[in-house]
């Protein structure tokens, strides 16, 4: 192991320590991120390993010995980044493509707490901790109506205020996909009441610090005059919402960070389409009402369960879904199917992750090509985003 890695772990491993994230995984079939923090269990200090992988999580304890030697392997073989929050120090650690690592560490001043650290608390089962916290005033969730004017978060909108935490958790993992150096440029297509239009915006700009442009996109007049008083009110001024349809919108020529929420039907595939023509390095979407498949499948071999109407539905809305992130694969993104919100919520939870690829392999573009056009045949169907983008195949 580094030794000057080995040297930080051996001084933060111990109960002052708030957490440690490991993260930017250099395969897609590792682990998506790896969370560590103390706790106390049975009067003895342990580490949980928290493993987030795709939609699975998997939880292990370890003494601190095998804490590092875990951190120290996880950094030369799987994952290029690695943030530790202490009480007397923060950190972080790159590691670049050839292996070569740089810690850079903070001693922290009396009274200093790293971001977003809360008093320490070794129980075995934390109070959930979320990015924007409660009791802390933020003042687009007071207007939006999901915070009182002390921080209090309005017990009918506690539903709406984990929704933008989870979303929030989803930004905070692509970070290291989107660019340092200059302006970082989004769109949100359908942004509606812009509840996560607002809440990217603030934890982009106003917690994290970075130079970002937001424009938020919708149909319905109102909304956007009201928005954009709000984000006036607010001073955002790399924050604006426009009024216009997703397919006909051609307002910028590049974008960093595609969103698109709900958006209805064939209407998400038009925001697909515009973010891979502008070459985006994350897309995050969260399909809604997926009717298209449906009106087209035909297929003998499933007819015994496609004869029912609800379960026809809801399987052609998987499979559109499924086929959008397998298209997606196509042209060199990686992409995930992930849970947005708890089933009990909402149906329409799931939400599809692609981020754009470093390096493009064309031979196994044609074989994922290959694998989907089997499945299309099988099914008899052909789904407007793989028309749209048919030419980049």
């Amino acid at each position: 192991m580094n030794e000057e890695l080995k040297q930080l772990l051996q001084e933060t491993v111990n109960r002052n320590l708030y957490q440690i994230i490991i993260s930017n995984a250099r395969e897609k079939e590792k682990a998506f991120k790896v969370k560590i923090r103390p706790i106390m269990l049975k009067d003895e200090l342990l580490y949980q390993e928290t493993v987030y992988q795709g939609t699975k999580v998997f939880h292990e304890n370890y003494k601190d010995s095998e804490i590092i030697l875990r951190v120290g392997n996880y950094l030369e073989n799987d994952f290029k980044q690695c943030e530790i929050e202490h009480t007397n120090k923060k950190a972080v650690i790159l590691v670049s493509k050839k292996g070569k690592m740089t810690i850079k560490a903070k001693q922290m001043k009396p009274g200093e707490k790293t971001e977003g650290q809360e008093k320490i608390s070794l129980a075995h089962n934390r109070v959930k901790k979320y990015i924007l916290e409660e009791g802390i005033p933020v003042p687009f969730l007071i207007d939006l109506g999901v915070q009182s004017k002390d921080g209090k978060i309005i017990r009918a909108k506690y539903d709406k205020y984990k929704q933008i935490n989870r979303f929030l958790e989803f930004v905070e993992d692509v970070l290291p996909a989107l660019p340092k150096d200059r302006e970082i440029q989004i769109v949100d297509f359908g942004c509606g009441k812009s509840y996560l239009t607002f809440a990217i915006y603030y934890y982009l700009h106003e917690l994290k610090g970075l130079d970002v442009a937001i424009t938020g996109l919708d149909l319905k007049e109102d909304v956007i005059i009201h928005c954009n008083e709000l984000s006036r009110k607010y001073n955002y001024h790399k924050l604006q919402f426009i009024r216009g349809d997703i397919a006909e919108y051609e307002g910028l020529t590049r974008a960093d960070m595609v969103v698109t929420l709900h958006a209805c039907d064939t209407a998400t595939d038009y925001a697909l389409e515009k973010a891979v023509n502008w070459d985006a390095k994350v897309i995050l979407s969260v399909p809604c009402c997926q009717h298209e498949v449906n009106k087209q499948i035909r297929c003998e071999a499933l007819q015994p369960v496609l004869q029912y109407g609800i379960v026809k539905e809801r399987m052609s809305a998987l499979f559109t879904d499924a086929l959008r992130a397998d298209i997606l694969k196509v042209v060199g993104y990686e992409t995930d199917l992930l849970e947005f919100i708890d089933m009990e919520h909402t149906p329409k939870n799931i939400l599809i992750r692609a981020v754009k690829k470093d390096k493009f392999n064309t031979t196994k573009q044609q074989e994922e090509l290959g694998k989907l056009s089997e499945m299309m045949k099988f099914m008899q169907i052909e789904p407007t985003l793989y028309k749209l983008l048919e030419k980049k195949f």
